[in-house]
């Protein structure tokens, strides 16, 4: 344990305590939005972020020592078990390496070797491996020949002892080791097309090279999708001769007649055996971790915009563009609620630009509407061009926001959806969660699987039960971060609260609907299968609004009750003095300067944990996503022919990637900041810089009119 202690410390650049106490802490079932949150004494303070890493390094570091101590005992049980090979297993740091060493001693198939073996040829291999005998090999070899066991002449029994020469050398974990060695330092990865007369996406690998070990993971996933595709061909370019002759030079004990034979047999075993294993492996091992960058990227994508802000306390019109079915229409009040839908066609084929405009105009003054979200898909762009032209006619102020609409379809026909609208046509649902995506992010989004949510980078591609634990881990996290009103969550937005799953999530709202609202957050304790362990854990994270306890508005867990009460007695105030904002005034001043160390001591409670109990006092109830960027909204149009070189505009962060970041400036298709474009200084990584959500100011360097792509350059 100390072992394991000690390399989570130093790969996390932790102190031994602070591991040790996480571990502890984990294996005693607790969350990690609750450790991040509550338990910051014990963590030192460990953010949710590194708290994942934490989590995760330990899951594979144990799975690794529990993988040993099954291959010692396999071995053991062969009777092979040796110090020497305790020891090669014991120094392992992957998964890999155990397998190298256990090579040798797992169980075969049928190979020409297990076939060599079982003519008893075997003591024939070590006569020629050992190099001593000075008889000629022919005549040794006619020892061997025997019609019952199928061998029938010499030249038969040395090609199988060499058989079996050329799997021990394959099964040699000092020769794997190295040859992956030369392989990841000096290695190339070599494309070629297939079709070289045949377009596509992947025209710039047709006749490629790069060094692997600086192969970005954006490129090594997408020589993946081509070979896959069939559109490339993918080689592992290596040094040959200086591989040969490290395992010659190893296994070789000068000229000895079987110099030739044993030279030819490494060469065989290298082609034959080793390279196609070690080629696979490192493939896999260069696409785990491309896989691994691309789900964090994805994962950074996603939590900025499930942490977008809200637009609260307006009407919005969701509007799904389409062509020949027509665009469908749902007006969502500010409480979430459906006040109208409809179907217009102003776009082709019908182009009933006029009864369109009849229709939503009444709306827009019927309803009161604020805004219109328009989804970003299919007809998008003249969408826009209409509701531009139409708002322009309005009766009250209307704006709009282009909205991401991906996955909205996938919610439209779930199961979730028909249960929220069971008399709602299938195709009006998108329009509403377009909607409601503009009103509340977060808590639209988390109906819909995250990787369908479209900010990310082959998310397709990678390993998909890894991707889901990982966008699993960033919705809890950004779920738990903003707080969740019990009185209007859905079951969904519950169900990533800490220590909530989806079973207790369904009996929240069974209990609400049978019991009125919450008043308070024990009140939760009354919920069936919701008991003492899971109270603790997603207490903190409930907001009771309009309650009996001004507190349940606040992250304050409610362990840490008694000695908030007592810090406001000590200021001259009570709890329910948050709810008046004159009292809540006087309370911020006298809550600024502090002495949190004395205080936390007076009060028996962790200094960190003060603060966050004097961070909370100062803004009780307030949305952590209030200080994210606002939406652009927008009255006007852009066309793609409007735009000109040198043209400063200002854009919505939609999406960022490995090599920069793509860009909606109010034209039909994103525009790229390459990563050479969003600093005068190096950038490593462009989520340095940007994140899905912000507003930036970006200017036009190139535009390719007949590809419709705009380069753009945040140099500005």
């Amino acid at each position: 344990m100390d072992k394991l202690i000690n390399q989570i410390a130093e790969e996390l650049n932790i102190k031994y305590s602070q591991a040790e106490n996480t571990i502890k802490l984990i294996d005693e079932g607790n969350t990690i939005p609750f450790i991040a949150r509550y338990r910051k004494e014990v963590t030192g303070g460990l953010s949710d972020e590194v708290l994942r890493n934490f989590n995760e390094r330990l899951s594979y570091l144990r799975n690794l020592e529990e993988r040993k101590a099954e291959v010692v005992k396999s071995i053991d049980e062969q009777g092979k078990l040796t110090d020497e090979l305790l020891q090669a297993i014991a120094i392992c740091q992957t998964l890999a390496e155990v397998e190298d060493v256990y090579r040798p001693f797992k169980q075969k198939k049928k190979t020409r070797a297990t076939v060599a073996k079982a003519k008893g040829l075997e003591p024939l291999a070590n006569i020629i491996i050992e190099q001593t005998e000075t008889k000629d090999i022919n005549e040794i070899a006619k020892e061997f020949i025997s019609e019952e066991k199928g061998v029938a002449s010499s030249e038969e029994a040395i090609a199988g002892a060499l058989d079996i020469i050329a799997e021990d050398i394959s099964d040699n974990p000092k020769f794997r080791k190295y040859i992956k060695k030369v392989c990841y330092r000096e290695g190339l990865i070599e494309t070629k097309a297939t079709k070289p007369d045949e377009k596509s996406n992947y025209e710039m690998y047709y006749d490629y090279k790069e060094t692997v070990s600086k192969m970005p993971s954006h490129r090594i996933l997408a020589i993946n999708r081509g070979e896959k595709e069939e559109f490339l061909k993918v080689k592992l370019e290596k040094n040959v001769d200086k591989i040969l002759f490290y395992i010659e030079r190893d296994i070789i004990k000068g000229e000895t007649q079987f110099t030739k034979m044993l030279k030819d047999t490494i060469l065989d075993s290298f082609t034959r055996l080793i390279e196609p294993s070690v080629d696979r492996e490192i493939r896999s091992d260069l696409t785990e971790k491309a896989e691994e960058k691309a789900i964090k990227v994805f994962g950074q994508n996603a939590k900025q915009l499930l942490l977008g802000a809200p637009i609260k306390g307006k009407t919005v019109m969701g509007f799904d563009p389409a062509y020949r079915t027509g665009c469908k229409i749902a007006v969502i009040d500010d409480t979430g609620k459906v006040l109208d839908t409809e179907t217009v066609y102003p776009t082709a084929p019908q182009n009933d630009v006029t009864t369109a405009k009849t229709k939503l105009l009444k709306l827009i003054q019927k309803d009161d509407i604020d805004m219109i979200a328009i989804g970003n898909g299919t007809a998008s762009r003249e969408s826009e061009m209409f509701v531009s032209d139409m708002i322009k006619e309005a009766s009250r102020p209307v704006s709009y926001a282009i909205v991401s609409e991906a996955g909205a379809s996938v919610y439209s026909a779930s199961k979730l959806a028909t249960e929220e609208y069971p008399d709602i046509n299938v195709s009006i649902r998108g329009a509403i969660s377009i909607a409601r995506r503009l009103q509340d992010p977060l808590s639209e989004l988390v109906k819909i699987d995250p990787k369908a949510i479209g900010v990310g980078q082959y998310q397709h591609d990678v390993n998909q039960k890894n991707l889901a634990e990982s966008l699993t881990g960033v919705v809890e996290d950004s779920v738990n971060t903003v707080g969740v009103d019990v009185n209007t969550a859905t079951p969904s937005l519950l169900s990533y609260v800490a220590g909530i799953n989806s079973t207790i999530a369904k009996n929240i709202v069974k209990y609400r609907d049978e019991n009125g609202k919450f008043k308070n957050r024990k009140e939760l304790l009354n919920v069936s299968k919701l008991g003492k362990v899971a109270f603790e854990q997603c207490a903190g994270f409930i907001r009771v609004f309009d309650g009996d306890n001004p507190l349940d508005i606040t992250a304050v867990h409610p362990e840490s009750y008694e000695a908030t009460e007592k810090l406001l007695t000590n200021l001259g105030f009570n709890k329910n003095d948050l709810t008046d904002k004159t009292k809540l005034a006087e309370l911020k001043t006298k809550l600024l300067n502090l002495d949190t160390s004395k205080l936390a001591e007076e009060l028996g409670i962790g200094e960190m944990t003060l603060k966050d109990i004097i961070s909370e006092l100062s803004k009780p109830g307030r949305d952590p996503r209030e200080d994210m960027p606002k939406p652009i909204l927008r009255s006007d149009v852009l066309k793609f022919e409007d735009l000109r070189e040198g043209m400063v505009l200002t854009g919505t962060v939609r999406n960022v990637i490995d090599f920069g970041a793509f860009v909606d400036i109010g034209v039909k298709h994103d525009g790229l900041v390459h990563i050479s474009e969003m600093s005068d200084s190096y950038i490593k990584n462009p989520s340095d810089v940007v994140s899905v959500g912000d507003i930036v100011k970006v200017k036009v360097i190139k535009i390719d009119f007949d590809r419709q792509k705009v380069a753009l350059s945040m140099k500005v």
